[in-house]
């Protein structure tokens, strides 16, 4: 994919509610704003990359890109879950996420919620492995994460950019 990796920014927005109470495995979700304005090359599927709420650490992540069909969703969404215990919700806080890569375009109908949890857990330990990986790793401290999280709320930038103001699209 010649978008990743891919950086994007906003406001963390209340899913569908399942990730925390259903799955115990909580998310964190872009606004549709970001979700439309992906490029075309990133699909549906399971991403692993870096992220941080507002000014916070910077920690690995998953995130699912789809519709996630055990739920039969219907709107496409971007949800990320941060590998860290946080002590509280961060609702209209802003979420800084880089994908780095994709391990998993498919979007397999679970027939249990423990089915897709085994699933989930497993994208978890694989992002956790491939993460430490220098080319993946090094996005950890790309300025991304450094620059102020107080422009627009839907945007991406390049890797290592300095100064450079952050718009959508990669």
């Amino acid at each position: 994919m010649k978008s990743l990796p891919y950086f994007c920014r906003g406001e963390v927005v209340r899913g569908f509610g399942r990730g925390s109470k259903e799955l115990g495995i909580p998310t964190a979700n872009f606004p549709d704003s970001v979700v439309d304005n992906l490029p075309a090359d990133i699909s549906t599927g399971i991403y692993y990359g870096w992220a941080c709420i507002g000014n916070g650490d910077v920690y690995k992540m998953v995130m699912s890109i789809g519709w996630n069909p055990y739920y039969k969703n219907t709107k496409k969404s971007m949800e990320t879950h941060i590998i860290h215990k946080f002590k509280e919700d961060f609702y209209g806080q802003t979420l800084s996420a880089v994908l780095s890569y994709s391990f998993s375009s498919l979007f397999l109908c679970y027939l249990s919620p423990d089915d897709l949890i085994a699933a989930i857990n497993s994208d978890i330990e694989e992002a956790k492995v491939q993460l430490e990986l220098p080319e993946h790793s090094k996005l950890k401290e790309d300025n991304f994460f450094t620059s102020t999280t107080n422009s627009s709320p839907v945007s991406s930038s390049s890797a290592a950019s300095t100064s450079q103001s952050i718009i959508n699209g990669h």
